[in-house]
């Protein structure tokens, strides 16, 4: 696949905005016994939640969750939207008023049908913040939000702007412009749920009933979660393979010794150990593209000496301007990633070269120094800066490397601090219980600036609702989001996301780093091999030779 550059869809503007029906086909249904041959294994890790869309925000539970539901629309590999479930969704009153028609026929794996209380009922779960779902902030600008955000709300309580007018057809009303609302329709957080989701939220979560491209076969907590071909599913992304085996690895080392040994079929996770070599095995067929992936590391606010005031802000630009983001990309990453320039990735519309003060992302220890001296002058450092990552993944050698580049340029204490899986990691960075700063990033769950910056450092994001782990709230930053949602078209929108980026890069809520490359690798029998617009695996286009 070709470079790419993906045109964000974030403002549709005061006029009638009408999507085009997808245009995938049902195709021929292969059977969907898990016996069949032409079962895909692939890298996984264990989720660090119950399987319910709402409350998936990270890459063990997504990669899943993605292949399982099937949402209003989907994405093509350049970010363009087809619609999937939705037969249409139109905008009006400038964008603060959508009806979404759907199409008929669609069912759960259960053989309930999907309808429009499927949708209606999804979201209502999971904005009220008693149901403690991590993408509750994906509603935030749906009217009736903010009363579901009160600490003493009813988990019954619903969102006031949304009407089931019948099976088919939704009427939305929002609190505000929101010109990303079409966009953002086919994230996790938008997924419709059967009625046992709520009847029995527990096994649900275990053993979720779904409309996607796969229906749910098992899941063997830390070992697999296996599924098959879903012969009712009836969108744009149709399996060419009988089903997926995501195969549960504490290391990706370990991952890709089973794939070189041909015990696993597909990984899009590269160990630190093989980036030299992977291109060039031989035994294998590897993948490296440009993608839509960030690498950051987030420095909490409640940490001492990193309030959201001049001390922290002085303290937060001297790390960043202290870490050699290209010789770590050289050294660790061979190839595979960028150095990040700002808050968003390559093939996003908005993204560029060119904000003021993206100064803080290029090293230059002499001015490290210097601000670092500033902060002392406020309040003397004390204490050791660490960073803590998930042992499971592929942080260590780049967390070391930048705590090596702050203890060398700062002269200060600075450690890396391993934990030991991904599950553990998450549930203390979503808990808000981190006591050092903590690695972070993300893969876009749609094709928008908004989903970078709103979804990661908006304050409605923020306190458990959504991706703002670090709790950032800055009303300055909020504002020209908002700007940007009621923007009339995306270059508009564009330069006022552009505008909260420089007001980021002054805060250092999170400290971008690089740009992923999409890397993967395969045995030799396996064919089909395609990246999203976000640089994540097409698992319904692998196949295999029998």
């Amino acid at each position: 696949m070709n470079t790419r550059h993906v045109t964000s869809l974030v403002a549709a503007g005061a006029a009638i905005v009408m999507l085009l029906s997808g245009c995938g086909s049902t195709g021929t249904s292969n059977s969907s016994n898990a016996s069949d041959s032409n079962i895909i294994s692939v890298y996984g890790s264990e989720p660090a939640h119950p399987l319910f869309p709402g409350n998936t925000t990270e890459a063990g539970g997504g990669k899943v969750v993605d292949q399982l539901f099937a949402g209003l629309v989907t994405y093509d590999a350049q970010g363009g939207i087809h619609n999937e479930v939705a037969d249409s969704i139109t905008s009006s009153d400038n964008a603060t008023h959508y009806v979404i028609k759907l199409k008929s026929g669609w069912k759960f794996t259960d053989g309930t049908p999907v309808t429009a209380h499927s949708f209606v009922d999804a979201w209502n779960y999971t904005a009220n913040s008693a149901n403690k779902q991590a993408s509750a902030s994906f509603f935030s600008t749906i009217e009736g939000y903010d009363d579901l955000q009160k600490p003493d709300v009813d988990p019954k309580a619903t969102l006031s702007g949304l009407t089931v007018v019948d099976d088919n057809t939704i009427d939305v009303k929002l609190s505000q412009p929101d010109s990303a609302f079409p966009v953002k329709a086919g994230s996790h957080a938008y997924m419709p749920l059967p009625e046992s989701a709520f009847k029995d939220p527990k096994k649900f979560g275990q053993h979720p009933v779904s409309n996607g491209p796969y229906k749910f076969v098992s899941w063997q907590h830390n070992h697999s979660i296996e599924m098959v071909k879903n012969p009712d599913y009836k969108g744009n992304r149709v399996a060419k393979n009988d089903g997926l085996n995501f195969r549960i690895y504490t290391s990706p080392d370990s991952a890709y010794a089973d794939l070189r040994g041909g015990n696993l079929d597909f990984t899009n996770t590269i160990p630190d150990t093989a980036l030299t070599s992977f291109q060039s095995d031989k035994s294998l067929k590897a993948y490296n593209e440009p993608g839509g992936n960030t690498l950051t590391f987030t420095i909490p606010e409640w940490l001492e000496h990193f309030g959201q005031n001049e001390e922290g802000n002085l303290r937060r630009q001297a790390i960043s301007m202290s870490i050699d983001r290209k010789t770590i990309a050289e050294k660790i990453f061979h190839g595979t990633a960028t150095p990040a320039v700002d808050f968003l990735a390559a093939p996003i519309s908005a993204y560029s070269k060119e904000l003021k003060g993206n100064e803080v992302l290029k090293y230059n220890p002499s001015k490290a120094k210097e601000l670092w001296a500033k902060a002392n002058a406020i309040s003397p450092w004390s204490g050791e800066f660490g960073i803590a990552y998930n042992a499971d993944g592929t942080a260590k050698n780049w967390v070391e490397a930048i705590c090596n580049y702050v203890k060398n340029t700062l002269d200060i204490d600075a450690k890396s601090i391993p934990m030991s899986t991904s599950d553990e990691f998450l549930s203390n960075v979503d808990s808000g219980k981190m006591t050092s700063a903590y690695r972070s990033g993300w893969g876009p769950d749609y094709p928008s600036a908004d989903n970078y910056l709103v979804q990661l450092y908006d304050s409605s994001s923020a306190d458990g609702k959504g991706g703002n782990s670090g709790n950032y709230k800055n009303p300055e930053f909020d504002a020209m989001m908002d700007k940007a949602l009621s923007a009339p078209s995306t270059e508009e929108a564009d330069k006022y996301y552009q505008q909260g980026e420089e007001i980021l890069l002054q805060d250092l809520p999170a400290i971008p780093l690089w740009n992923q490359n999409a890397t993967a690798a395969s045995t030799s029998a396996v064919s089909g091999v395609e990246f999203d617009y976000g640089g994540g695996p097409v698992f319904t286009a692998l196949t295999k030779k029998q």
